[in-house]
């Protein structure tokens, strides 16, 4: 079984998890998935069965889309509600949607973000939540992230409790914090600030909409059907051109050679070779010709 399965991630799950379900479903050890969503976040959440588990860096490499909601007026440990409340601030009044939407439109293109304590980033070998649970602090990496779009989709003011609620979606690169950045836009606003939920709507070129649970994948399995929900490794390959190769230049590929420039009637710095109507490789243009990046199948 070889393919990639959009799979709906459930809350209180980690990615482990589904992936250990999984490959009880599946009956094979060959799963991997593309890109980790902390327990209290659902959502699409790729995952790559067999000889796929070669196409995972590509599908982490796409953009992804979250939305979720920000509360304004108090700050956690982990900047989620998974944490513990360490300070408090109220809104005395209701902050204006233009207000919230300047400060957005400010948090967008390239960013510098300082991951959370409660992060997996490692730090001389450990991660920072391990250094957070043992009530140790270090001094955190600063990381880049693009943020394509971060727009506000309600703002809602609560008197009671004298907090803000903004919902919002965001488009960005791999490896960007959701929770620091609402947390950070509360703070550029003079509040603390800390994320309520999260869900992430598109990773790996999947919607939310393409997505099955754990159950549903069960069940085609039990039904026979599960090659139906397969998605070939192209999906994850789709941005880079594609070429068919000759009888000879499959033999020269199958043995690792390279291909020179003018084989392959192409100027792309990346290409999908496929023999057969089927993906092989992977190739990368080089001052000599096209030599391996990775290769998918030798048969």
């Amino acid at each position: 079984m070889d393919g990639i399965i959009p799979l709906y991630k459930e809350r209180g799950m980690t990615s482990f998890d589904c992936v250990s379900r999984l490959r009880r479903i599946l009956k094979t050890k060959k799963i991997g998935h593309s890109g980790t969503l902390d327990p209290s976040v659902d959502g699409v959440l790729p995952i790559c069965v067999g000889n796929a588990t070669k196409v995972v860096e590509y599908l982490i490499q796409s953009g992804k889309e979250y939305q979720g909601e920000l509360v304004i007026g108090k700050a956690t440990t982990t900047e989620d509600f998974d944490g513990e409340v360490i300070e408090t601030k109220p809104v005395e009044a209701s902050i204006s949607s233009e207000l919230i939407k300047t400060a957005m439109q400010k948090m967008t293109g390239e960013i510098i973000q300082i991951p959370p304590m409660y992060s997996a980033v490692k730090v001389n070998g450990k991660r920072l939540y391990e250094y957070a649970r043992a009530g140790e602090i270090v001094e955190r990496p600063r990381r880049k992230a693009i943020i394509s779009s971060f727009i506000m989709c309600r703002n809602e003011y609560d008197p009671i409790h004298q907090e803000q609620h903004v919902y919002f979606k965001v488009k960005c690169s791999k490896g960007t914090y959701i929770r620091t950045l609402v947390a950070d836009l509360a703070r550029s606003l003079g509040y603390p600030g800390a994320m309520k939920w999260l869900t992430r709507l598109e990773s790996g070129g999947f919607t939310l909409d393409q997505t099955l649970s754990l159950n549903d994948i069960q069940d085609a399995v039990a039904h026979q059907t599960i090659n139906r929900h397969l998605y070939p490794i192209d999906y994850a390959l789709k941005e880079y051109p594609a070429v068919e190769l000759t009888p000879a230049q499959w033999h020269s590929v199958q043995h690792g050679g390279w291909l020179k420039k003018d084989e392959l009637q192409t100027v792309a710095s990346d290409v999908v070779l496929k023999y057969d109507g089927s993906t092989k490789a992977l190739y990368h243009l080089t001052a000599q010709g096209y030599k391996p990046t990775k290769m998918f199948s030798v048969k």
